[in-house]
């Protein structure tokens, strides 16, 4: 089951499809702006574009979050050009990072999404990393990577390296930069950047307090196998649907803009 959409005209050159994407990706950037995981107007959230053609969906570069809409996202191939008209460009950072992964798009890697939040760059900029100390983090048990910090991702010969970082794992702290999550849906990869990003803040918050409570490692494997299992099971929704379905209602209430 599929998250229900506002009813908008589509334009006739895009499939309904893409369209049905270009509204679920354009209101993941309104729902990042609602939860204050922005950083001025950087980091991106994209998705590969329904089809065989490694083409991928981003944020037009400039725009504020709450500025994003269906119909502005930038479609461009893996070489960073424009492959429709555009009035924007895109960030080169975002889309080296990016690319990286739509350059090896799996049925686990469709959307790719990555933030800047303060929790988040705290836990990159920390040795250890993310600890299991919340229920949250068990669900990146086994299936967290890191990237070791080569500046803002300007050169393409990184995408490599941001692969092989990757392993094909569904999380990554980018070290000392920030957080990233991958899905086959735009609900998948949200869940997973909430739960991530979430993880991260009770971890900051609780070590500032006190001495953590690290959960052992038998626990924590069988929270996050739980955990990830239950997210997919209720009423026949997929990976984080249920939820992100929930989510676009909220943003419905709040500014359907992002639908236009």
């Amino acid at each position: 089951m599929k998250p229900t959409l506002p009813v908008n005209p589509k334009p006739d050159y895009w499939s309904d499809a893409e369209w049905n994407l270009r509204v679920e990706l354009a209101a993941a950037y309104r729902l990042v702006d609602h939860f204050g995981w922005t950083e001025l107007i950087y980091g991106h959230l994209t998705a590969h574009v329904p089809g065989e053609k490694p083409h991928f969906l981003i944020n037009p570069y400039g725009l504020n979050y709450d500025e994003v809409t269906a119909s502005n996202l930038v479609k461009i191939d893996i070489d960073g050009n424009n492959v429709e008209s555009s009035e924007y460009n895109v960030n080169k950072a975002g889309f080296v990072i990016h690319s990286a992964i739509h350059m090896h798009a799996t049925e686990e890697n469709r959307v790719v999404m990555h933030t800047h939040t303060r929790a988040g760059m705290a836990v990159a900029a920390l040795k250890e990393g993310l600890q299991q100390v919340s229920m949250n983090a068990t669900c990146f048990y086994g299936d967290i990577a890191y990237h070791d910090f080569e500046g803002p991702s300007l050169y393409l010969d990184e995408r490599d390296r941001l692969v092989a970082s990757l392993d094909g794992k569904h999380a990554m702290i980018l070290k000392n930069h920030g957080l990233m999550t991958v899905g086959k849906t735009v609900a998948a990869a949200f869940q997973r950047l909430y739960r991530l990003e979430r993880a991260c803040q009770v971890q900051i918050d609780a070590g500032a307090a006190g001495k953590l409570n690290v959960i052992s490692d038998n626990v924590a494997a069988k929270s996050g196998a739980d955990t990830n299992a239950f997210a997919e099971s209720e009423d026949g929704y997929g990976f984080g649907e249920l939820e992100y379905a929930a989510l676009l209602r909220k943003m419905g209430r709040l500014d359907a803009s992002y639908a236009a």
